[in-house]
């Protein structure tokens, strides 16, 4: 990916000679969309044996989607995101994220501390 500072001007779209195009975009993730776009890297790079990056993995998944996945999907209740927030410190979430991408991933144990019952 390009680094870009905020408040630095953002290169224009430009045109590719293979007739692609070419636009620098800033996205902020969940740390699970990050997982699966590195789990998404890992697979094309199994397909095609060579290292693939984020970039292309996001490229590739913009591509095979379905037509109709441009539709925003039901939000989930206030409840529900805060309980699911609630039960995961960042931190937690990183690690999570990090083992996803590994593909070592296990479920995360209960909290426990001062605030938990």
């Amino acid at each position: 990916m390009t680094d870009h500072q905020p408040g630095a001007p953002v290169p224009p779209l430009t045109a590719l000679p293979d007739g692609e195009a070419q636009l620098a975009v800033v996205l902020r993730l969940t740390w699970e969309d990050l997982a699966a776009l590195g789990q998404e890297a890992g697979r094309i790079a199994a397909r095609t044996h060579r290292p693939v990056t984020l970039d292309e993995a996001v490229s590739h998944r913009l591509r095979t989607r379905l037509p109709a996945s441009h539709a925003k999907p039901p939000q989930p209740t206030a409840a529900s995101a805060l309980s699911a927030a609630a039960s995961r410190t960042p931190g937690d979430q990183a690690r999570q994220a990090i083992e996803q991408i590994k593909g070592t991933s296990t479920p995360m144990p209960p909290r426990s501390g001062p605030d938990t019952p």
